[in-house]
C-alpha cells in the first residue's frame, strides 16, 4: 500500500519545499486574512500530508485517500476569504466539481476492483493484461484517469482552474499550482506505469490527444485574459500538456524529463505568485495594468516576474527552456517508430509560439506601461527576499546546469514499469 522508492523521495522532497515558500507567501498574506490565520497554515500542513501520501501511494485505497485530504483541504483554502464573493464562488465551484471528480474515481476503483479482485498495483499488474478485453475493467481504468486528468486540469476536465485560481488566496493558488497538479501527476505515472502498464500503451492516441488539445487549450484561451491569476490558470492548463508530452512518449526519458520539467516549474510558478502576493495587496483585483512601473516600485519583483515570465515561455537560458527541451526531445525519438507522435511534437512549437505573445505582455506591462498609477516603493521582508532569490537561483541554475537535476529524475523514474 506504502512504498517509498525513488519516485516517492522526488515528490517529497518536492512537496516539502513547495509547502516552505507557500507558508512564507502566506506569512506575508495573513494581514488580509481577516481572522483563523493559524488555521490557515495548518490546512497547508494538512495538505502536505495528503501530498507526502500520494507520493508513496501504492495501493488504490491510499490513492483516494490521499486525494481525498488534498481536495477536501483545498475546498476550504480557496474559500478561506468568507468575505470576498470570489473567494466563496471559487471555493462553491471547485466544490461541486471536485466532488463529481471524486464520483468518477471512486466508481472507477469500484470497477477496477470488482473485475480483477486488486486493489494494490504491484498485484495489479501483473494480471491486468488478461483483462485487456473486459470492458468494465477498461471503463474502471477510464474512471479512474478521468478523477486524476481533474487533478491536474487536462483538457477536457481543466474548466474549473481559471475560475478557482482567479478567486482563491494568492498562497492557495500557488500551492493549488505546483502542490496539488504535482501529486496528480504522481498519482497518474503510478497508475499508469505501475499498475496497468500494459493497457497504457494501447492507449498512446489517446495520451497524444488529450496532450495536443490541453496544450493549445490553455494558450489559446490565456491571451485575452487580464487578470494575472487568471492568465496563469490557463496557462497551468497549457502547462499541464506539455507535462503529459512526457506521459505520451511512452519512454523513460520522458518521464524523466516530466519529473525535470515540473522541477523548474516549480520555482517559476511560485515566484510568479509571490511577486502577485506582494503587488497585489492594496489593489482591488489582480489585472495586469497593476504591474505598470513594477521596475521603479521594485527592481528585485520586476526581475523575479520578469524571469517566471521567461521561464515559461521556454526561452534559454531559463529552467522552462530546458523541461520543454528534453520533453520535445523524448517524443521525436519515438517519432520514427511512430508518426503521429510528429505532429504532437508540431501542436507543442506552436503552443510555445502562442505563449510568448501572453507572457510577454506581463513583461511589456512591467516595463512599458504609459503613466502607471502608482510609484510608491514596494517594502520586502527578508523572508520573502531570500524566497525570491531562491526561486531566481532554482530557474537559472535548473536551466543552465541542468545535469545533476535530470540525473535525480532518471533514477526516479527507475521505480517506474513500462
Amino acid at each position: 500500500m506504502y512504498v517509498l522508492d525513488g519516485l516517492a523521495l522526488f515528490f517529497k522532497r518536492f512537496f516539502l519545499l513547495a509547502a516552505l515558500f507557500v507558508l512564507l507567501m502566506s506569512n506575508e498574506f495573513a494581514e488580509r486574512i481577516e481572522s483563523g490565520i493559524s488555521e490557515f497554515y495548518a490546512l497547508i500542513l494538512f495538505a502536505l500530508a495528503g501530498m507526502m501520501f500520494a507520493a508513496s501511494a501504492n495501493d488504490f485505497s491510499l490513492l483516494f485517500v490521499s486525494l481525498e485530504l488534498i481536495t477536501v483541504t483545498f475546498y476550504i483554502l480557496t474559500s478561506f476569504q468568507r468575505s470576498r464573493l470570489t473567494s466563496l464562488e471559487a471555493g462553491v465551484k471547485y466544490l461541486i466539481l471536485g466532488a463529481l471528480s471524486s464520483a468518477f474515481l471512486v466508481y472507477g476503483i469500484a470497477l477496477v476492483w470488482g473485475t480483477t479482485g486488486k486493489m494494490n498495483f504491484s498485484e495489479l499488474s501483473p494480471v491486468a493484461l488478461q483483462f485487456a478485453g473486459n470492458k468494465v475493467f477498461l471503463f474502471g481504468v477510464l474512471l479512474v484517469l478521468v478523477g486524476l486528468g481533474f487533478k491536474i486540469a487536462a483538457f477536457p476536465f481543466q474548466m474549473w482552474a481559471p475560475d478557482v485560481y482567479q478567486g482563491a488566496p494568492a498562497p492557495t493558488t500557488a500551492f493549488l499550482a505546483v502542490g496539488s497538479k504535482a501529486a496528480g501527476f504522481v498519482l497518474l505515472l503510478r497508475v499508469l506505469f505501475g499498475a496497468v502498464p500494459e493497457i497504457t500503451v494501447q492507449w498512446t492516441n489517446l495520451l497524444i490527444v488529450i496532450s495536443a488539445i490541453t496544450i493549445l487549450y490553455g494558450n489559446l484561451c490565456a491571451i485575452p485574459q487580464r487578470n494575472l491569476k487568471r492568465l496563469l490558470g490557463y496557462s497551468s492548463i497549457a502547462n499541464a500538456g506539455y507535462m503529459l508530452l512526457g506521459i505520451a512518449a511512452m519512454s523513460r526519458a520522458g518521464q524523466s524529463a516530466m519529473l525535470y520539467y515540473l522541477s523548474g516549474y516549480l520555482f517559476t510558478v511560485l515566484a510568479a505568485f509571490t511577486v502577485i502576493c506582494l503587488v497585489m495587496r492594496k489593489v482591488d483585483g489582480e489585472d495586469i495594468g497593476a504591474l505598470a512601473g513594477l521596475h521603479r516600485r521594485s527592481p528585485l519583483l520586476a526581475v523575479t516576474m520578469t524571469l517566471a515570465m521567461v521561464s515559461l515561455a521556454g526561452v534559454p537560458p531559463l529552467a522552462g527552456f530546458f523541461g520543454k527541451f528534453l520533453l520535445l526531445k523524448a517524443v521525436l525519438e519515438q517519432g520514427a517508430a511512430y508518426a503521429p507522435y510528429y505532429w504532437l511534437v508540431a501542436f507543442a512549437i506552436l503552443g510555445v509560439v502562442i505563449s510568448l505573445y501572453y507572457y510577454f505582455g506581463v513583461i511589456r506591462a512591467i516595463y512599458w506601461s504609459q503613466d502607471p498609477a502608482d510609484l510608491s516603493p514596494i517594502e520586502i521582508s527578508t523572508p520573502i527576499r531570500v524566497s525570491l532569490y531562491g526561486c531566481i537561483a532554482g530557474m537559472l541554475y535548473l536551466g543552465m546546469f541542468p545535469n545533476a537535476m535530470f540525473n535525480l529524475a532518471t533514477e526516479a523514474v527507475k521505480a517506474l514499469k513500462l
